[in-house]
C-alpha cells in the first residue's frame, strides 16, 4: 500500500534531495540526449512549438490541409477559436489550483485514490501499479471519471471544499467532448473520409479528466512530472498554465510546448496513429477506406513533462478513449487489402491494463503487439 504522501507535502516539508524513488535512470533524465537520432547531442529545442490552428479560419481547405500536417508531422497541435468559453477554462485552472493549494492535505486526503488500483477516481500521486523498482513521477494529481454519464459521480469530488468546483467539472467535460467530437470530424475529412467516420468508428467516449499539480522540484535535473510516453485513447486535449513543461518528441529531439492561456492542446494517441495501430485498437470498427487512407500517414505523440526548481506547474488533461470491453482484433476486409499486418488482437481494455503495470515509456506497450513481419 502506498503510504500518504504527496509530493506537493514533501516539497513543503522542506526537502532538499530527491528521494531514490523519484530519480530516473540516467537514459530517462531531461538532460540526457539519447532520443537524438544524430547523436549530436543538441539541447532541447525552445525556440518551435507545436502547430497552432485556428478552428474558425473559414477555408476549408487551408483548415484541413493544416490539419493534416499537423497529424503527419506532429501528433501534436494547439488549436485556438475552439468554441470553448474562455472563462471556462480559466475556472477550470481555477477550482484545481484551488484544491492543491488552498485546501489542508487531511482535507485533501478525504479524497485519496484506491493506493491497490490503477487510474482509481481521486486524489493520488502513483499512476501506475508500482513495486519497488517503480520510478514515481514528480506529480500530484486528482482523476475525475465523467463520461459517460453513469460514471460520473460528483459526489466523489471535492465541491464540499471548493463549492463551484462541481459544476466547473461538469461544465468543461461537457464542452471537451463536443471539441473532441469536433474535432475527429476535422481529422476524419483530412483523411477524405465522411465527417462522422472517426466517431462513429471510436463509439460512445469514455472521459476521464486529470488535474496534475507538479510542485518545485530541488533537483529538476533528476526527475521528471510525467515520464516519456503516448497516450493510449484516441484524443488528448490539454491546457497548461503559464509554466513550462510539456514536452513533444519531435524526430529525436525534445520540444517544449510553449504555453498559450488561450489555446488547447490536442495530442493524438494510439489509435489515431497509422493503419497497422487502427487494425489494433480499433479492430471490426474500422473498414476499408480507413485502412486505404491512413496508412502511416498520422502519428501519435510521444510526450513528456519535466520539472523546475522554482514553480509549480498545473495542467488538466481530457481523454477520450473507446469502451475498455471493445475486443479488439482487424476486419477481415481490411487484412485481406492490408500489404501489411504489423499488429496481433487485443481486447483495448488489456491493453490500458499493461500501460498501467508495465508503465508507458514511449510506445513499448503499442510495440508489444507487433507481429514478426
Amino acid at each position: 500500500m502506498e503510504p500518504l504522501v504527496r509530493v506537493q507535502n514533501l516539497v513543503q516539508s522542506g526537502v532538499s534531495q530527491v528521494p531514490r524513488q523519484y530519480i530516473q535512470p540516467l537514459e530517462s533524465r531531461p538532460n540526457n540526449h539519447s532520443h537524438d537520432q544524430n547523436n549530436n547531442h543538441t539541447p532541447q529545442s525552445s525556440n518551435i512549438n507545436i502547430p497552432l490552428i485556428d478552428l474558425s479560419n473559414p477555408n476549408d481547405t487551408i483548415l484541413l490541409d493544416s490539419i493534416r500536417h499537423a497529424c503527419r508531422e506532429w501528433g501534436a497541435f494547439h488549436v485556438i477559436n475552439h468554441g470553448v468559453p474562455l472563462k471556462l477554462l480559466h475556472d477550470v485552472r481555477h477550482v484545481g489550483r484551488s484544491f492543491f493549494e488552498g485546501c489542508p492535505l487531511t482535507d485533501k486526503l478525504e479524497y485519496a485514490c484506491d493506493n491497490a488500483s490503477a487510474a482509481s477516481e481521486g486524489y493520488g500521486s502513483k499512476l501506475l501499479v508500482a513495486n519497488d523498482d517503480t520510478v514515481l513521477d514528480w506529480r500530484d494529481y486528482f482523476d475525475h471519471h465523467t463520461l459517460p454519464l453513469s460514471r460520473r459521480n460528483p459526489s466523489r469530488w471535492p465541491s464540499k471544499l471548493i463549492p463551484n468546483y462541481g459544476k466547473v467539472l461538469c461544465d468543461y467535460s461537457d464542452e471537451m467532448k463536443l471539441l473532441c467530437e469536433k474535432l475527429l470530424g476535422f481529422i476524419s475529412e483530412s483523411l477524405g473520409l465522411t465527417s462522422s467516420y472517426m466517431k462513429d468508428a471510436v463509439g460512445e467516449l469514455y472521459q476521464n479528466i486529470t488535474i496534475s499539480y507538479y510542485p518545485p522540484c530541488p533537483q529538476p535535473e533528476l526527475t521528471l512530472g510525467l515520464q516519456s510516453h503516448s497516450d493510449f485513447g484516441a484524443l488528448t486535449l490539454l491546457i497548461q498554465d503559464d509554466v513550462e513543461g510539456l514536452q513533444v518528441l519531435k524526430d529525436g529531439h525534445w520540444v517544449t510546448v510553449q504555453p498559450l492561456s488561450e489555446a488547447i492542446v490536442v495530442i493524438l494517441s494510439d489509435q489515431t496513429q497509422d493503419s497497422s495501430a487502427v487494425l489494433a485498437l480499433l479492430g471490426s470498427f474500422c473498414c476499408d477506406a480507413w485502412e486505404i487512407l491512413t496508412n502511416g500517414e498520422y502519428i501519435s505523440a510521444i510526450h513528456r513533462a519535466i520539472t523546475n526548481a522554482s514553480r509549480a506547474r498545473l495542467s488538466v488533461a481530457t481523454f477520450h478513449d473507446p469502451a475498455k470491453t471493445v475486443k479488439i482484433s482487424p476486419a477481415s476486409e481490411l487484412v485481406s487489402k492490408s500489404s501489411l499486418l504489423r499488429y496481433r488482437q487485443v481486447v483495448y481494455g488489456d491493453y490500458v491494463s499493461s500501460w498501467y503495470t508495465k508503465g508507458p515509456e514511449g510506445k513499448r506497450n503499442l510495440d508489444a503487439l507487433l507481429l514478426d513481419s
